[in-house]
């Protein structure tokens, strides 16, 4: 029996189509939506829907099933169909009357928006820190090879003297442009659509501003239609955070991809970070990368799922909705471990030093030549003459020393204004705050 039938089951067939991977996604949401009911249960006590008693009862029996979730020994039981109906039937099964009170005021409507709002906040604390471990790292990498040049391209040829710590560093600050549309997606997560109930309100005198602080929310969805108009917004623009950093390390994986191969051999990894061949014994295969360039880019494509799903639904509640957990939830999952796998493979990482020492690479030098001649008092039009004269006849023999100065450039990377710039989008989260709000409300 499931929480909206009376007298009549659902037939087989619908229930199997209609709940599809709905209890598997919901496990995710499971200590969320007892965190939720926590705060519910305590604004019900307060409005009168509560004795003081049956609240005691209540607290101590989600807290109970808190514990269990973080055990891993929660599950949601054969023809239940969602997590919320779980928690609900475990505290009925356990403390009787007091259990089939806790969705007063409520509908599943409202409890899975504010699931996923706990919940994104939870993965994206996750995400702030693993993206500032990589972010590290490429600055500690950057400052670590400053010195060591390498080709820079355009079109795929060479162009300009680069260097590591220009490479390095470059997605260390392409990464900051990524925390800053997480901190936008951090924004809209951060609002309590709690008390919408099936998207119109309650008659239930209900305290939602009480319910917001206790889940520590920096606001409300106020307008009680919009807080189920979020359902897929919300979505999306946590997908167009998540595509930003895939396409960082989308083109962080190519570039490795195609450094590490014999006619570039700018960098190199340990045998055991590399695969084989079953026949050609002399490969050492950027496997790592290219899987993690192919998740990069499905990641990429992932709010343009979200909007094909939530495109033109009408106002109010669409069981089309549940499946953005079935594309949000498995990208989270694969996010987390290309975060973990591209720190790790850069841990391990070897430069070549001297690239440059090769003859191939003279003309990279071309523009430090034409600007050495303006330096001099020579018109750059016409320094730019001389020197291409000189390359079509063969004549070109550049000096190979570099003199960058300005700021972001080889000899003046600026890593520790970036690090300032990380700094201080990672102090607008206010992730402190939340985590307190969750602590109280588990406290025993």
């Amino acid at each position: 029996m499931k929480l909206w039938q009376k007298n009549t089951d659902a037939s087989a067939e619908v229930d199997r189509f209609t709940v599809g991977l709905d209890r598997e996604m919901d496990i995710k949401l499971a200590g969320a939506d007892v965190l939720g009911s926590l705060a519910h249960t305590r604004m019900l006590e307060k409005i009168g829907l509560l004795t003081p008693a049956e609240l005691e009862d209540v607290q101590r029996g989600l807290k109970e099933i808190y514990r269990e979730i973080g055990a891993g020994n929660f599950t949601i039981e054969e023809g239940v169909e969602d997590v919320h109906s779980q928690v609900e039937f475990l505290l009925t099964r356990r403390l009787g009357e007091a259990g089939k009170k806790i969705h007063s005021g409520r509908s599943r409507n409202d409890q899975v928006l504010v699931d996923l709002r706990i919940f994104l906040r939870r993965e994206i604390i996750t995400l702030a820190g693993e993206i500032r471990a990589l972010f590290d790292t490429l600055q500690g990498l950057s400052e670590k090879h400053k010195d060591v040049l390498m080709p820079g391209y355009t079109h795929l040829q060479i162009a300009m003297p680069s260097s590591f710590g220009l490479w390095f560093g470059a997605y260390a600050e392409s990464l900051v442009d990524d925390v800053q549309l997480l901190l936008a997606a951090w924004r809209v997560c951060n609002r309590n659509p709690l008390g919408s109930a099936a998207g119109y309100g309650s008659s239930f005198p209900l305290d939602r501003t009480m319910t917001t602080r206790l889940l520590g929310f920096d606001s409300l969805d106020y307008n009680v239609v919009y807080a189920q108009m979020g359902r897929g917004k919300t979505e999306r623009i946590v997908a167009q955070a998540l595509s930003s950093v895939a396409a960082t390390l989308g083109r962080l994986a190519m570039d490795n991809t195609m450094f590490l191969n014999q006619n570039f051999g700018f960098i190199s990894y340990p045998p055991e970070l590399t695969t084989g061949s079953s026949i050609m014994p002399h490969k050492k295969n950027p496997d790592v990368w290219e899987i993690m360039r192919g998740r990069a880019n499905l990641i990429q494509s992932l709010p343009g799922q979200i909007a094909l799903l939530t495109a033109n639904l009408p106002l109010g509640y669409n069981r089309d909705l549940q499946l953005l957990k079935e594309v949000l939830f498995p990208a989270l999952d694969q996010m987390h471990d290309m975060l973990h796998m591209a720190r790790y493979m850069l841990e391990h990482v070897s430069v070549k030093e001297h690239i440059l020492d090769d003859p191939k690479y003279d003309y990279l030098f071309s523009v430090e030549t034409v600007n050495n001649l303006a330096l001099s008092g020579v018109p750059f039009r016409e320094a730019y003459r001389q020197v291409g004269l000189s390359i079509e006849k063969g004549e070109f023999s550049p000096s190979k020393q570099v003199h960058h100065t300005h700021e972001g450039s080889i000899g003046n990377l600026c890593n520790d204004r970036i690090a300032a710039l990380m700094d201080n989008l990672l102090g607008q989260f206010g992730f402190e705050r939340v985590e307190e709000a969750e602590r109280e409300l588990t406290r025993e």
